[in-house]
């Protein structure tokens, strides 16, 4: 019988499995994360599930808050982490912000393959 402890389990390991996904040089927000996890509109769960993470070498600081913002200030040791890892990895940050692009929000698979329209056969 699944409870509320496999549940919470799946959805970490959910959202665990799309940050250890994001490339480096490239940063996703939490609700990116959350999206891709199965998880739309759960961005403060996302932002639970890493604060808790113990796991060596997960990429963490490649999650970012909205607007390309980093949500750990300046002055923590996280924050700093963070912002000292996106510099190793070739972003620019302005204050509190990248001054890059955040990977896209939902790529199209059928359009990166085929094209505008996705190459559905309607009509047919």
């Amino acid at each position: 019988m699944d409870g509320p402890v496999d549940d919470a389990a799946r959805r970490a390991a959910r959202i665990l499995a799309v940050v250890r996904a994001i490339p480096r040089g490239q940063v996703l927000s939490y609700g990116e994360v959350a999206m891709r996890a199965g998880l739309p509109g759960r961005a403060r769960l996302v932002a639970r599930v890493l604060a808790s993470a113990t796991e060596p070498g997960l990429p963490w600081h490649r999650v970012v808050a909205s607007g390309q913002r980093i949500a750990l200030p300046e002055t923590t040791a996280a924050g700093q982490t963070q912002r000292l890892r996106l510099a190793d990895e070739g972003h620019r940050i302005a204050g509190s912000r990248l001054a890059g692009a955040v990977a896209p929000a939902r790529p199209d698979l059928d359009a990166a393959l085929w094209g505008p329209g996705g190459g559905h056969a309607s009509g047919r």
